[in-house]
């Protein structure tokens, strides 16, 4: 059975000519309501109302999920620019910004709970979603996944800027993000039963308002049979959003089948895990990341591979093999998001608007703007 893979991605709205964020999701989602007409409605609101979220239906192939995902940018893209704005795939603004939180009950809760953490948030993700036959699968697959999720946020890595500068990091979001409390890597469950009451006391406290607010890394979907991986920042290319579920459904079947094999999981402690996170945040694919294997330093492209090597059999029998190994070589060779925005911004002279724009074409390649 090939496993079906579903993808959410946040968006920055950005005003078309200066860059700067806009607070248009409220008129963005009522034109895409209107648009669908009682149809499936694919789009939501986030924290911050300068961004959009977008859900992609569960498909068993890649390239179905490929052209979904294109389709549901262009589509975000096409309201946005009725209201003189667009659409990026950054993981943070990297102009100055005073972020708005969102109209509903929720956000304002977290806004009188959080304070600045949650003003602070906006942040832009991408959470691929692979489904599993049980909770028990899914916990064992969280449980044997944890030391190569480090690994699938320095491929994702693309939010180098924060404030008007630059972070110094290739993923800052995800140092952002590390401010909630429920937030990160974890240890193991060893079951499902043990999973649930973790999250059953984590709501018990009273600092979480509820299943929503368990940020790990890799958490059990409360909406959908799945395992639902939120390590990722929101990548530039569509392509590497490909990659990276491609990468995860592999990764999902290679620990399912060492569950059933009766291997235990790694028993990397959670401090090591959260080094290797904040390595792969600095460095991207430029530099080193922490082996998965035995939490040392080697250069990223050597962990990629490794993380290849290990799902390699998985990917073979899902027929993402080759696909997965050509645009893996890409993505080594071009660099991370982090890496072209940084590109970009020495090509433009400094000028932040216009790699801003540049970074909105590389959104929707396909769609023509005035």
């Amino acid at each position: 059975m090939v496993r079906s893979v579903g993808v959410e991605e946040e968006l920055l709205l950005v005003d078309a000519v200066s860059g700067e964020p806009r607070a248009l999701a409220t008129a963005v989602l009522a034109a895409a309501v209107r648009e669908a007409a009682g149809g499936e409605e694919v789009f939501e609101a986030e924290l911050h109302r300068q961004q959009v979220e977008f859900a992609t239906r569960p498909q068993t192939g890649m390239g179905e999920l490929a052209r979904e995902i294109s389709a549901c940018r262009a589509e975000a893209a096409r309201h946005a620019e009725n209201l003189g704005a667009t659409v990026v795939a950054m993981g943070t603004s990297p102009l100055k910004v005073s972020p708005s939180i969102g109209f509903s009950e929720r956000h304002r809760w977290l806004q009188e709970h959080f304070g600045l953490t949650t003003q602070e948030q906006l942040t832009c993700g991408c959470h691929v979603h692979v489904s599993v036959e049980s909770d028990e699968e899914g916990v064992a697959v969280l449980d044997r996944i944890r030391p190569w999720l480090a690994v699938l946020l320095a491929l994702s890595a693309n939010s180098p800027f924060w404030q008007g500068r630059d972070s110094g990091y290739s993923s800052y979001r995800s140092r952002v993000w590390g401010r909630w409390p429920s937030a990160g890597p974890v240890e193991p469950f060893g079951s499902a039963d043990r999973y649930h009451a973790q999250v059953a006391d984590m709501i018990g406290t009273g600092t979480l308002l509820d299943e929503g607010m368990v940020y790990f890394d890799a958490r059990l979907s409360a909406s959908y049979p799945t395992v639902e991986i939120r390590i990722a920042d929101v990548p530039l290319d569509a392509s590497t959003t490909v990659l990276i579920a491609t990468l995860t459904r592999a990764l999902v079947d290679t620990a399912a089948r060492q569950w059933q094999a009766g291997e235990p999981p790694s028993q990397h402690r959670v401090e090591l895990l959260r080094l290797a996170s904040w390595r792969a945040a600095r460095s991207g694919l430029e530099g080193e990341l922490l082996h998965p294997l035995t939490m040392r330093p080697a250069p990223a492209e050597t962990v990629v591979r490794a993380l290849f090597d290990h799902v390699r059999d998985a990917l073979d029998d899902n027929g993402d093999l080759v696909a997965a190994q050509e645009a893996l070589a890409a993505l080594l060779t071009t660099g991370s998001g982090a890496r072209t925005q940084r590109d970009l911004l020495t090509r433009h002279g400094g000028d932040l608007p216009t790699m801003i724009a540049a970074c909105a074409h590389r959104t929707c390649p396909n769609r023509s703007r005035t």
